[in-house]
Order: C-alpha cells, then structure tokens, then sequence
C-alpha cells in the first residue's frame, strides 16, 4: 500500500498542484525560481501527509530531495527540442527512486506490500492517473507529429474540450474493464468514430487525421492498459 501511495503523492504533485505558469517560470529561471523549491515542498508534504506516519519523516524528506534534484538536471539539460525526451526521463527518475524508497522501507518482494486496504488506493491511483496526467502523456508523446492544422481546429472548439474528452472516454474504458463490460467500449468507439472521425473525413487533412488517431489510440491504450493492470492486481489486495 505504501507503493501506491508514493505513486498518488508523485501524480498530485506533478500534474495537479504544478500549474503551467510554474513549468515555465521554472524552465525561464531554473534555480532561481521561488515555484522551484516550492514543487519540492509540496512532494515532500504530500508523501508525509499520504503515508502518515511520523517515522517516515526522513524518507519523505529524501524523496523531495531528490525529487528537486532530477527537476534540476532536467531544468539545465532539455533544450527546445528535447523536452519530450527529458519529460519521460524524468518520470522515470522520480518512480525509480519511489520504488527504491519502496524496497528499502519494506524489505521484502514486491508482492508483499499488497493489502485489503490497498484496493481503494490502487483505484484511486489508477483513475487519478488517466485523468490529467495521462493527458500531459499523451500531449508530449505526439507532440512530434502535431500539424499546423491543429491550432486552426481548436480555434473552431470548445476551450480544452479535446481534453476533457479524452479524460472522459479514458474514465469510461476504465470502468467498463473493472465491472467486466468489455463490450461497452467497442460502443464507445464507434461513437466516436462517428462523431470525431466523420469531422476529419470532410477536412481532407491526412496528417491531421493521423495525428487524431495516434493520439485516441494511445488515449484508448492507457486506459485499458490502467483497467486491466487494476483487474490483475486488485485480487490479492
């Protein structure tokens, strides 16, 4: 259970309670942004507060720490044309070290921190996960192949509706494979194939409808991804 709330304390810090202003003045200042040491106090609070336990004051104190020092190398590091690359690095950073604190605390396999009451927090974690911060995923990882058609198409839409969309349809894959419903997806395609796809077929922009598709069809990835990994590990919980 630990494991999973390290996981939660990591996706409330970085995606939810680290607004975009602060990404940019922290890529413009780097150290000697305030909002930088401020992200570092929040990781720090979140995982005591989440843990709550008085004795894991130092390691929550370690996970900041180092939390603040991958942020730096990646502050210093990435360039224009590297952000994507060092986006996904640096995730990968921050779950290493939380499963080093992990293993250390435990000291014992990976199966062994499972628990009843880890149930809720492994659902939580796994909705709260294909919310925003699959979202921010998605967004960086077709960044690459974004056309000049998209600025012109959201200029036509909703504010962020593309988001809220793509947050929606992933909460609903979710919980179709959870309850067992697996057929109620190939529904929800279809209807949005229907919809969305239709729209793109009058443009006659390839590129742009390629861009669409990769990015639904990693959307749809994730969270069948998410549904099936809950649905494989809830039992022993």
């Amino acid at each position: 259970m630990i494991l999973v709330k390290l996981l939660l304390a990591h996706l409330i810090g970085d995606f939810f309670l680290q607004p975009d202003a602060w990404v940019k003045t922290k890529e413009q200042h780097k150290l000697r942004a305030y909002q930088f040491y401020l992200h570092i106090l929040i990781h720090g609070l979140l995982v005591y507060v989440m843990v709550w336990d008085a004795d894991f004051w130092p390691y929550a104190l370690v996970i900041a720490v180092s939390h603040g020092v991958i942020d730096g190398i990646k502050l210093y590091a990435q360039k224009e044309n590297t952000k994507r690359k060092w986006f996904f690095w640096d995730q990968f950073a921050h779950v290493l070290v939380l499963l080093a604190i992990f293993q250390w605390v435990e000291g014992h396999s990976w199966k062994e921190w499972l628990m009843y009451e880890g149930k809720i927090w492994l659902l939580v974690t796994m909705a709260l996960f294909l919310t925003l911060p699959a979202s921010i995923f998605i967004k960086t990882f077709i960044s690459k192949w974004t056309p000049i058609a998209v600025d012109s198409e959201e200029s036509d839409s909703l504010a962020e509706a593309g988001k809220y969309i793509g947050i929606l349809e992933r909460l609903f894959v979710f919980v179709f494979i959870i309850s067992g419903r697996y057929e109620a997806i190939g529904f929800l395609v279809a209807a949005k194939s229907v919809f969305r796809f239709g729209d793109l077929r009058q443009t006659g922009d390839r590129k742009l409808t390629e861009y669409i598709l990769i990015g639904t069809l990693f959307s749809f990835g994730l969270a069948i991804l998410g549904g099936l990994l809950y649905v494989k590990f809830q039992p022993w919980l």
